[in-house]
C-alpha cells in the first residue's frame, strides 16, 4: 500500500510510501495532526490523487508569518509599487499576522480565514472598532495573492484556500460631489491665492492628488494646452515618494481649458520669482506646485489645505478627491460621452467609468433622447 494510516497518541496520522529515492532508501512521509481516523482516510485519498497527478507537495512546518516575511514580501521588491508593497505589509502585520501567523502555511484553512475576517469586523480596528468591509476585503485580497504565489511556488497544494474563503462584499460608497455652481463659488473663493492654479487643474482635469502634486514642468506644455500624466507623488508609510501610475491607462494625456491655461502662466511666473527670492537655497524639484523652497509638498498638507478652504467658503464638505467625481459628473452630465471621460481619468477600462457614475446615466439618456428627437423632427 502507498500509503497507510496510523494512529499516534490521541491523532491519527498518514504515512505515504514514495518509493525509493537516489540513494535506494525508502522514502516515507509523514503527515500528522488528524483527529479522527475518518479524516485522516479522506486525506490519504486526497494525498494519493496529488501523488498520481503530480501536484503533491511535500508536508512542512513552514508558518504563514514565516512565508509571508522571508519570502512573499521580500519577492515582491522591484515588481511592485513600494506603496503597494507599504500596504501589503501594513494589512498583514496589523490584521493577519497576530492572528493566523502561527497557522502551518499547509494547514490554513477557508474556515480560519472566515473567522479572522470576521473577527476583524466586529473589531479589527484601532481601539477594538469595527474595520469596513471594504478593507477587510483589501485585507482579503492581499492574502489571496500571497497564497496564489505559494501554489505557484510549490509551497502548498495546487489549491488557494484563500479563494474558497468568503469575504465581505462592500457597499458602494456614496460619492459626494458639488454641482456647478458651487464649484464655480470654490474657484471664485480662491482666487488670488498662491496655489489657485492648483485648485484650478484639479477641477478641471480629474487629475488625483498624487498626480497633482507628481506633475513636472517638463510633463506640461502650455502652447498645446496639454499636460502629460507620467510620475505621481504618493505616501509610503510617513515617507513622500515619487511613484509610476497604477496602470498604463494612468499615464495619459489631458487636454486644458483655457482658464486653466492662463492660471498655469500665471503660477510659472510666479513660482520663478519664488526661485529668484531663494536663491541657492531653492530646490530644484522640476516639480509644478511646491513649497515656496522648491521641495516637494506633502500630500496630507494638501488634503487640510483643502479642506480648510472648503470651510471658509462655507461650501458642503468633500474630499480633494471627490474633486475628480465632481468633474467627471459635471462631464457626463454635459454630454461629454463616456469614452473620453474614461480617458480622461485614466480608468482602466470605459464599462468601469459608467460603472462608477452610473447616478449620472438618467440625465446621458434624457441627452441622448433629446438629441435623436432633434435630428428626427427638427428643433
Amino acid at each position: 500500500m502507498r500509503g497507510s494510516v496510523i494512529k499516534r497518541g490521541s491523532t491519527y496520522s498518514i504515512v505515504l510510501d514514495l518509493g525509493r529515492g537516489p540513494d535506494g532508501k525508502r522514502q516515507r512521509k509523514w503527515h500528522s495532526g488528524y483527529r479522527t481516523r475518518k479524516d485522516a482516510e479522506r486525506a490519504r485519498i486526497e494525498l494519493l490523487a496529488r501523488l498520481d497527478q503530480g501536484s503533491y507537495v511535500e508536508p512542512s512546518r513552514l508558518t504563514l508569518a514565516a512565508f509571508l516575511r522571508d519570502q512573499w514580501l521580500p519577492g515582491l521588491t522591484g515588481r511592485v509599487r513600494p506603496t503597494t508593497v507599504h500596504g501589503y505589509t501594513t494589512n498583514l502585520e496589523r490584521y493577519v499576522l497576530p492572528r493566523v501567523g502561527q497557522v502551518t502555511l499547509q494547514r490554513l484553512t477557508p474556515a480560519q480565514l472566515n473567522t479572522l475576517y470576521a473577527a476583524l469586523l466586529a473589531g479589527g480596528g484601532k481601539d477594538g472598532r469595527p474595520l469596513s468591509a471594504r478593507t477587510v476585503q483589501a485585507i482579503h485580497m492581499t492574502v489571496r495573492k500571497a497564497l496564489r504565489d505559494a501554489a505557484r511556488w510549490g509551497l502548498v497544494v495546487a489549491r488557494n484556500v484563500a479563494e474558497l474563503a468568503d469575504p465581505p462584499s462592500p457597499a458602494r460608497a456614496d460619492m459626494r460631489t458639488w454641482t456647478a455652481e458651487e464649484l464655480r463659488r470654490f474657484l471664485t473663493h480662491i482666487e488670488g491665492e498662491r496655489l489657485a492654479a492648483l485648485w484650478m487643474l484639479a477641477a478641471s482635469t480629474g487629475m488625483r492628488r498624487g498626480e497633482v502634486l507628481g506633475l513636472r514642468w517638463v510633463d506640461v506644455d502650455l502652447e498645446l494646452a496639454r499636460v502629460a500624466v507620467r510620475q505621481t507623488l504618493v505616501l509610503a508609510g510617513r515617507q513622500v515618494v515619487t511613484s509610476e501610475p497604477k496602470t498604463s491607462r494612468g499615464r495619459r494625456s489631458i487636454a486644458l481649458d483655457p482658464r486653466t491655461v492662463t492660471a498655469l502662466r500665471s503660477w510659472r511666473a510666479a513660482q520663478l520669482e519664488e526661485r529668484l527670492a531663494w536663491g541657492s537655497a531653492w530646490t530644484d524639484s522640476g516639480l509644478v506646485f511646491t513649497r515656496e523652497d522648491g521641495t516637494p509638498m506633502h500630500p496630507e498638507w494638501l488634503s487640510d489645505a483643502f479642506d480648510w478652504r472648503i470651510r471658509t467658503a462655507g461650501l458642503p464638505r468633500i474630499r480633494f478627491h471627490d474633486l475628480r467625481h465632481t468633474h467627471a459628473s459635471l462631464g457626463l452630465a454635459a454630454g461629454v460621452p463616456v469614452k473620453v471621460m474614461s480617458e480622461r481619468l485614466g480608468h482602466s477600462t470605459s464599462s468601469f467609468t459608467a460603472d462608477a457614475y452610473q447616478h449620472v446615466t438618467p440625465a446621458l439618456e434624457e441627452h441622448a433622447a433629446s438629441t435623436v428627437a432633434r435630428l428626427v423632427f427638427g428643433p
